[in-house]
């Protein structure tokens, strides 16, 4: 019954094109949270398909991992995602992938492995705000307590759609700025894109 209700309002979300190209992956979350009306997604956004074989299903080519997003029921933009990418440049996937489910108003977490560690950024990027933030051995949701002051021992009872909403409240609520770049700047400031295989036992 619960995942019936699940698709059902997944359906009359911003989730619901997104769901139907098939690019909410590996979920740990994707259902209702405990705010009424709203629908959370923890898990991988599929950013670019492989070309597929036949009927063989490839993984996708290029994915925003850590994904962490909320949408509300009735409402066609999301008002919270985060994600982690491997590089700045596929901020414009991210973009591009989402699309008109991004609005003026909400707020947009990517950490990016190739951006220097003490730089943050603030990137508008057709119309959008970015909030763009280095990440080195740590996960988007500890990144995430940290910008937000939030306590993780606090959060250690919450189920995983509880965590969910308390970083999507104090995201909703994040009123800081950082140094404004373009997406153009950006490229030019970007590291080299670290092997996400280098260092893995054979």
């Amino acid at each position: 019954m619960t995942a019936t209700l699940a698709r059902r309002e997944t359906d009359d979300t911003a989730f619901a094109r997104l769901e139907s190209e098939a690019r909410l992956l590996n979920p740990l979350l994707k259902a209702s949270t405990g705010k009424a009306g709203r629908v959370g997604f923890r898990g991988e956004l599929a950013l670019r398909f492989s070309a597929r074989m036949a009927d063989e299903a490839r993984p996708p080519e290029l994915l925003c991992g850590q994904t962490m997003a909320v949408a509300n029921v009735g409402e066609t933009q999301l008002p919270f995602f985060a994600g982690y990418l491997l590089s700045f440049a596929y901020l414009k996937d991210v973009a591009e992938v989402l699309g008109d489910t991004l609005s003026t108003t909400g707020k947009y977490f990517l950490f990016c492995n190739n951006i220097e560690l003490s730089k943050k950024y603030q990137v508008l990027y057709q119309g959008v705000t970015f909030y763009v933030l280095p990440i080195d051995e740590s996960t988007v949701y500890n990144e995430l307590l940290d910008l937000f002051y939030l306590e993780k021992n606090d959060l250690k009872k919450k189920d995983t759609a509880g965590k969910l909403d308390a970083v999507a409240d104090a995201a909703l609520k994040f009123s800081s700025t950082f140094e404004a770049i373009s997406y153009e700047e950006g490229l030019k400031l970007m590291g080299p894109v670290r092997n996400p295989n280098e260092n893995r036992p054979v």
